[in-house]
């Protein structure tokens, strides 16, 4: 019996949507493309796509469904959605930082948030991240959200060294 997932984010991509994927399942060793569907003669005043293009690519992350849909230039990404990397190790938050910020907005990298080549923000955090901003002395949380906010890629050593004091 085949489980579907209750809620499935989906990305709008103008043209790339192929593209992006082969990316991100790159970049995710625990990925796959599920499904790819291709624009057809119907709809096509609506649509604009050419007969055979990509359509939707549907792919997993970690078990996670998700949509990427050639839907035009109309709309673009922004930083009110983004999708968080949860890390294990200083190597999983410096491999993930530096695979998907290739070719992204540097502009954008603050706190752990970066913005890759195609304009779709992630968190990459370390699990022990909110450890240490939830310890119940002020004076330790407080001062971990001050090295945090000095952080572009988040630094485990340094958030640690600034809960010690």
């Amino acid at each position: 019996m085949h489980v579907t997932q209750k809620i499935t984010p989906c990305l709008w991509f103008d043209d790339q949507a192929e593209e992006a994927v082969g990316f991100y399942t790159a970049v995710f060793r625990n990925s796959r493309i599920t499904e790819v569907s291709r624009y057809g003669e119907a709809g096509r005043e609506v649509h604009g796509k050419a007969p055979g293009t990509v359509m939707v690519v549907a792919f997993e992350i970690e078990g996670q469904g998700f949509t990427a849909l050639n839907g035009g230039p109309m709309f673009n990404f922004n930083e009110a959605i983004s999708f968080q990397v949860s890390c294990e190790t200083q190597a999983e938050v410096d491999y993930y930082w530096e695979k998907l910020s290739q070719g992204g907005d540097t502009r954008a990298q603050q706190c752990g948030w970066l913005k890759d080549r195609y304009g779709v923000s992630w968190q990459v955090v370390p699990r022990v991240l909110a450890d240490l901003l939830m310890d119940p002395d002020p004076q330790k949380s407080q001062r971990v959200m001050g090295a945090m906010l000095q952080m572009k890629k988040i630094d485990i050593e340094g958030l640690k060294r600034a809960h010690a004091g």
